[in-house]
């Protein structure tokens, strides 16, 4: 943890600023301690090199063993291809040369596809996680002296407001318990004239039908280690079958979906080896999660005009993409 993070974060109970107490140093970072509220009433432990603001097991313990699994699978550096980097521009508009020097939050950071991206292009970016994706994310990233890594709450984010001039969600807001009070907090982060976005699974009849929703009650019960190895003996097997599908003429993109795996064949510029790496890791996001809430654009919409932001524009850019701008 870098000291000039503790200028930024507020005690999420209180809002105060914070105290450091008990720090150790290591290579020029803290690497544990404690943030005390001004008042003495509210203490966070820093282990290594991370603030935690959260318990350590909760809803979100699924995704923190996804990531320390597939720790690098989606980064761009490992993968070869620029796959989180395309889909990060064309989802937020974004310019890189916008980025270069500006402070931005990724909240929902996972192992850090998209933070990677950023810090590439210049920015400061505060990357934060409700699960102990925050580990997988440092051990990507910790090279980069622009990363500030923090394991807290969507909803009840530690930072002081109106800060960002950018902030993110990519992939996360559908995963937790109430998605329009996720949303609703992240407005508050970004500053006067700062920019937000944020995207979601879809909901129509078309995504409902697809076999991870009638088969996520039963999964999302599973213990997460027996789900994942169910998965690493069938995906394999299963991939294939997806593949054949998608062959045929015509009825094959719609067919092979009905093949409860994730197929990237002929979608992402991948290996074998990545496209089976990549199906397990998506397979299990389909279907271990605790929350799955796709929404319409007209629900999207209208959230962000409730939260009075300007040039609104809801599209699809492989997600449903929600973005604007602070007034």
């Amino acid at each position: 943890m870098h000291t000039e993070l503790i200028e930024i974060l507020r005690c999420p109970q209180s809002g105060q600023r914070f105290n450091l107490e008990e720090p150790e140093y290591r290579e020029g970072r803290i690497y544990s301690g404690w943030l005390v509220s001004e008042n003495g009433q509210h203490r966070y432990p820093i282990r290594h090199f991370i603030p935690r603001f959260v318990p350590e097991s909760n809803y979100a313990d699924n995704f923190g063993m996804q990531w320390n699994k597939f720790r690098k699978t989606q980064l761009d550096s490992y993968s070869g291809h620029p796959i989180s980097a395309d889909r990060f521009w064309k989802a937020t508009g974004w310019l890189p040369k916008e980025l270069k020097d500006q402070w931005v939050l990724d909240a929902g950071c996972g192992a850090g596809r998209f933070a990677e991206v950023l810090l590439e292009a210049g920015a400061k970016v505060v990357a934060l996680d409700y699960s102990s994706a925050v580990d997988a994310c440092f051990a990507n990233l910790q090279h980069h002296p622009n990363l500030h890594l923090v394991q807290g709450d969507i909803y009840a984010l530690p930072f002081v407001k109106y800060f960002f001039p950018f902030v993110y969600s990519l992939g996360v807001l559908q995963h937790t318990p109430d998605v329009a009070k996720a949303f609703a907090a992240l407005p508050p982060m970004v500053t006067e004239g700062g920019r937000l976005c944020v995207d979601f699974y879809e909901r129509s009849w078309k995504n409902r039908i697809l076999p991870k929703y009638w088969l996520r009650p039963l999964t999302k019960k599973m213990p997460k280690e027996e789900l994942f190895k169910y998965l690493q003996y069938w995906t394999p097997k299963l991939l294939p079958v997806s593949m054949f599908l998608g062959r045929i003429p015509v009825a094959g993109s719609w067919l092979k979906r009905l093949v409860p795996v994730a197929n990237y064949k002929g979608i992402l510029p991948l290996t074998e080896q990545q496209l089976g790496e990549w199906a397990l890791l998506d397979t299990f996001d389909w279907l271990s999660p605790q929350f799955d809430n796709p929404q319409t654009a007209a629900t999207v919409h209208e959230w962000f005009h409730r939260a009075r932001l300007e040039n609104i524009e809801v599209l699809k850019a492989g997600h449903l993409v929600g973005r604007g701008r602070k007034p």
